[in-house]
């Protein structure tokens, strides 16, 4: 049963672009369904989530990442009464802002741009789905609801401070009052990337063989679920046996989440969406146990999976590539492709080299770095 509390697609603060709404679908299913077959969406299957795209098969890109969190939520977003269809959208979109290369090809393009405002993956988000997607005949962009783009801006939380130009230049246009809490439903949406990344990075980790079981067996959560599995499953080949324990601890996750989370709204008991909104704290969180404990399975993470040797030359690489792509795009903008070439200034160039870049599958970028600068 829906909450009163929960996004009402009839209430939407509507679209930058007034259009004639659809007789099936509802304002929330219709950003969901731009957001699936835009060219933005689909190159994340060859982004790199940890590992870089060409390095196994079966590893988690950021599409594959992407489906996780929309499933997680959509979970999540259904037993809290919510607008499944807003938190799906927002689950979906939350990544398509990312570079090649993952976080280190973010750095990386970062860096380069620290003299033309930097670059933010989250914004980029919020740039991709209101100007880069070019493809309507009335406007550029996916022209999705307000209550969308809010929660692609800010799933994570406020965004206070100096904005990245990418979502300052929008926010200008259509105010996401950023300075306030997102809906319950991006919130959701937050929670479920945490859930599906902390789950699949013990998985993806085991799979390359960065650690073995017996490394777990030491971590809260983590070490419970195996045992239980080891009870139930004696002898269980080593597949299984993964498959068994790592699905409980999502299963954790999601159950703590839950708990949590209608302690918090009934303690807060918003009557609107915007309460939600107004409030000085999330709805949707962690308790605070398994919060502590979470912080304990990412740091063995970091220093067992993202820090790893192996990880880490590649991302000394994958570093380079975007770095000397870069400073090759700016040096001779001929090298672009013609729509990106920019004669205002250089700021306006290094704005479309990011755009370019930043945009690239991992694939692509590794074979124009060969074209370009071998």
């Amino acid at each position: 049963m829906k909450q009163k509390y929960a996004s009402n697609p009839a209430d939407t603060r509507g679209r930058l672009v007034d259009e004639t709404g659809s007789a099936h679908r509802s304002p929330f299913q219709r950003d969901r369904d731009r957001i699936i077959h835009c060219t933005a969406f689909r190159r994340l299957k060859h982004k790199t989530q940890v590992f870089v795209e060409h390095e196994g098969d079966h590893f988690r890109t950021r599409l594959t990442h992407s489906i996780e969190v929309a499933q997680v939520a959509r979970t999540i977003s259904g037993v809290l009464g919510l607008n499944s269809e807003l938190t799906e959208a927002v689950a979906l979109a939350h990544d398509l802002g990312h570079t090649p290369f993952g976080h280190t090809g973010e750095e990386a393009l970062d860096a380069c741009m620290q003299p033309y405002g930097g670059f933010d993956h989250n914004a980029q988000a919020i740039r991709i789905v209101t100007d880069l997607e070019r493809h309507y005949a009335r406007f550029d962009g996916l022209n999705l609801t307000w209550e969308t783009l809010e929660g692609i801006a800010k799933h994570n939380g406020p965004v206070l401070g100096e904005l990245p130009y990418a979502l300052a230049d929008y926010n200008a246009r259509f105010d996401l009052e950023l300075h306030s809490y997102a809906s319950a439903e991006a919130q959701v949406a937050a929670l479920a990337d945490d859930i599906a990344y902390n789950n699949h990075d013990l998985d993806d980790g085991l799979r390359a063989g960065l650690f073995e079981i017996e490394d777990l067996l030491e971590l809260p959560i983590v070490s419970d679920c195996f045992h239980e599995v080891d009870q139930l499953f004696p002898n269980l080949d080593s597949g299984r046996r993964r498959h068994e324990a790592l699905r409980r601890v999502f299963g954790v996750m999601v159950e703590d989440v839950l708990v949590e989370s209608q302690k918090r709204l009934t303690k807060a008991a918003p009557k609107t969406a915007q309460d939600i909104r107004n409030l000085d704290a999330p709805v949707v969180q962690f308790s605070a146990s398994l919060w502590a404990d979470l912080k304990q399975i990412r740091a063995f993470l970091f220093s067992h999976m993202y820090r790893h040797a192996t990880v880490k030359k590649m991302r000394v690489e994958t570093a380079q590539v975007v770095r000397e792509l870069f400073a090759a795009y700016l040096a001779s903008p001929e090298k672009l492709p013609s729509e990106w070439r920019m004669e205002a200034s250089e700021q306006a160039q290094a704005r479309a080299i990011s755009d370019y870049i930043a945009g690239m599958t991992d694939r692509f970028a590794l074979q124009e770095h060969r074209k370009i600068c071998s």
